[in-house]
């Protein structure tokens, strides 16, 4: 499973003109699910972003998480974080799990992370979304539930 953790002052996501999801501050993470994931890795997923400390403490130092700091969570699927373009300039998603799979896995970080009592915005899986932003730093974060990065 893979993350791409932006932390924002505020974040939205529209289809057809329709905002399907708003935050204030907090992440807004976009997620890629692998054909081979298991449970193991959505356990690795929720509490990186539940945990990851990227927000200043009084001393300005990145020491403070999600959590911490009360924040919300912006969550759009995006298979292609699993693409792969090393060969050739058109990327393969090979890798990329099967959409049931994906939605399932989907609608259980999202459960999880409510379940933690933060709220969690989301978009629509598989439709075509714009997505807006305000990054705040800009503070960008990979995660990779193999820890390749």
């Amino acid at each position: 499973m893979r993350g791409i953790i932006q932390r924002v002052k505020k974040a939205k996501v529209e289809v057809d003109g329709k905002v399907t999801g708003e935050i204030n501050r907090g992440f807004l993470v976009f997620l890629g699910v692998h054909e081979d994931d298991t449970e193991k890795d959505l356990d690795y997923m929720e509490r990186k972003i539940l945990n990851l400390r990227v927000f200043e403490d009084e001393n300005n130092k990145m020491n403070l998480s999600l959590k911490d700091v009360g924040g919300e969570i912006l969550l759009v699927s995006q298979f292609t974080l699993y693409g792969d373009a090393r060969k050739g300039n058109r990327p393969s998603f090979t890798e990329s799990a099967h959409p049931d799979m994906a939605i399932d896995y989907y609608e259980k970080l999202i459960k999880r992370l409510r379940d933690n009592n933060i709220k969690v915005e989301t978009g629509i899986f598989g439709a075509d979304m714009d997505v807006t932003l305000i990054n705040d730093g800009p503070v960008t974060i990979q995660l990779d539930s193999t820890k390749l990065y």
